[in-house]
C-alpha cells in the first residue's frame, strides 16, 4: 500500500485491549509493529485518511491483515488460533514456547552496550533512556564520542548522572564509527558486545533477546530488526522504498557450510542485517582484529564496517543469527538532502565492502568472480528485492546517486586506507582518562 506522509509508527499488542488511533494527530496512514505473546509477528500499513479509528474498527482493519501470522505463531506453539479479534485483544491465557527466546539465562553474561556518538547529543540522551528501560540485568554502556569539536556531549552524561548502569564516556581524535567501535571493543568488559547507534531507541527485550539467541545457537554474531521511529516527511517514507533496515520477520541461521539458494550468498551481508542493531562475541570480535578501520561511516568509505564484520562471522565459518525478535527503533534523517547523502554514501560504503572483502582475503576473489552477473542483476533488475519497491514515482535520482557511489566505492576505500595510515604514523588516539560514574 503506498502511504503518504505522516504516517502513523507505532506498536500493537493482540493479547492486550486495542487502542483508538488518531484521537490527538492527524495522520494520512499507520504503520504498526504487531505483537503476540511477547513476540513480533509483522506489521500492518492501512490508510487513515486524518480519520479517527476506534479500537472496534482497528480489530476489524488489522485482522485481515495479520491472521495468516496469528495462525502461524498460533500452530508453532499448539495452540488453537482465535477466529477474529475484537477490541479487547486476544485472552494472553499462557505464555508460550516461543516466547522463552526473550527470557536470557539466569546467569547469561555480562554484556557491553556500544553507543558512537557525534554532535547528536539530544539523540543520544533519548537512545540512553530507551536503554535504561531494558530488562536484562547485567551490562555496562560505553559511549564513544567521535572526534567532537565541544564538550557538550561529556556534560550532558555527567548532567543526568547517576545512571542505573554503569556507563563509561570516552572520545577520539580521529572521525569513523568503526574506529569508534574498536576503541569500545578494547575497554569492553562483557562477553558480548552489542551495538546500537545514538539514533536509535531500544526495545525492552533488546539484550534478553540476543543473549538467548548467543547460548541456543552458540553464535559469533546476532542481529536483529529494525524499523522506523517516525515516518512523518516523504523523505523518511522514501528510505523505507529503498529497503530501509528491516530484513524480516522470520529468524535466520547463516552457516558457511549451510549456505542459502541465493545466488549471491554470502555477498549480500546486508541481508543478515545493519549496524544499528548487531552484536559479537567479544572474544571472536578480537580475535579478528575488531573492524575495518578504513571503513565504515566518517571514514573516506563512507559505510561498510558492518557488513565486512558479518562477512568475516560467515566465512570464518561461524553461526551469525538475525533474530527478528530484538528490535530498535530508528530515527531516519527527515529532509530529502540527508536521503540523497544516504543514498551516495550507501553506494561507496557498498563497492568499499566489495574492495575490503578481496584485499581482506584473496581467496574470496573466485567466489566474487562467479557471483558478478548476479551481482550486476540484483543492482539494477527492477524486479530484484533491491528495487521491486522503487517504481511509482520513485525518484531516479537516488538510484544514480547510489549507483555513481559504488563505482566511486574502490577509490574512497584506497584513500581511506592511505588516510588511516597516515593518521597512525602521525599521533595516536586520544583516549580520555576515566574515572567513576559517567567515566571521563
Amino acid at each position: 500500500m503506498g502511504l503518504t506522509a505522516p504516517v502513523l509508527v507505532g506498536d500493537l499488542h493482540l493479547d492486550q485491549p486495542l487502542p483508538d488511533l488518531n484521537g490527538s494527530r492527524q495522520f494520512e496512514g499507520a504503520r504498526l509493529l504487531v505483537w503476540l505473546h511477547d513476540l513480533p509477528i509483522g506489521e500492518v500499513a492501512f490508510e487513515l485518511r486524518r480519520q479517527p479509528l476506534a479500537a472496534r474498527d482497528l480489530a476489524a482493519k488489522v485482522w485481515p491483515l495479520i491472521s495468516e501470522q496469528v495462525v502461524s505463531h498460533c500452530a508453532d506453539d499448539g495452540l488453537s488460533p482465535p477466529d477474529m479479534l475484537g477490541p479487547g485483544g486476544f485472552v494472553k491465557s499462557r505464555l508460550p514456547p516461543c516466547a522463552d527466546r526473550l527470557r536470557a539465562p539466569t546467569d547469561g553474561p555480562y554484556v557491553t552496550v556500544v553507543i558512537a556518538t557525534r554532535h547528536r547529543t539530544e539523540s543520544l540522551l533519548r537512545c540512553l533512556d530507551s536503554v535504561t528501560r531494558l530488562d536484562y540485568p547485567s551490562f555496562e554502556v560505553i559511549v564513544v564520542d567521535s572526534a567532537p569539536s565541544d564538550d557538550q556531549t561529556e556534560a550532558a552524561l555527567a548532567k543526568c548522572e547517576p545512571w542505573p548502569f554503569p556507563l563509561h564516556y570516552t572520545r577520539t581524535s580521529r572521525p569513523g564509527v568503526a574506529i569508534a567501535h574498536n576503541m569500545a571493543l578494547a575497554k569492553a568488559s562483557g562477553a558480548i558486545l552489542a551495538i546500537t547507534d545514538d539514533d536509535t531507541e531500544v526495545d525492552p527485550h533488546w539484550l534478553s533477546v540476543l543473549v538467548r539467541t548467543f547460548v541456543d545457537f552458540d553464535a559469533a554474531c546476532v542481529n536483529g530488526l529494525i524499523l522506523p521511529a517516525e515516518l512523518e516527511t516523504a523523505a523518511q517514507l522514501l528510505i523505507e522504498r529503498s529497503g530501509g533496515f528491516a530484513r524480516g520477520f522470520d529468524r535466520r541461521v547463516f552457516m558457511r557450510d549451510k549456505p542459502e539458494p541465493d545466488p549471491l550468498f554470502p555477498f549480500t551481508a546486508g541481508r543478515f542485517g545493519s549496524g544499528a542493531n548487531m552484536a559479537f562475541r567479544t572474544d571472536w570480535l578480537r580475535s579478528q582484529g575488531g573492524f575495518n578501520a578504513a571503513t565504515g561511516t566518517g571514514s573516506p568509505a563512507r559505510g561498510g564496517h558492518d557488513i565486512l564484520a558479518f562477512l568475516t562471522v560467515i566465512t570464518d565459518g561461524r553461526t551469525l543469527v538475525y533474530e527478528p525478535a530484538a528490535v530498535v527503533r530508528h530515527w531516519h534523517r527527515r529532509g530529502y538532502e540527508g536521503m540523497r547523502r544516504q543514498a551516495f554514501n550507501y553506494g561507496v560504503g557498498l563497492g568499499a565492502y566489495v574492495t575490503a572483502s578481496v584485499t581482506a582475503k584473496a581467496e574470496l576473489l573466485p567466489w566474487i568472480i562467479r557471483r558478478t552477473v548476479p551481482a550486476i542483476r540484483y543492482l539494477l533488475s527492477p524486479r530484484s528485492a533491491k528495487n521491486e519497491n522503487r517504481e511509482q514515482g520513485f525518484p531516479r535520482e537516488l538510484i544514480w546517486l547510489e549507483r555513481i557511489g559504488f563505482l566511486l566505492g574502490p577509490a574512497a576505500y584506497a584513500m581511506s586506507r592511505l588516510r588511516l595510515a597516515a593518521s597512525r604514523r602521525a599521533d595516536r588516539p586520544t583516549i580520555v582518562a576515566q574515572s567513576g560514574g559517567v567515566q571521563r
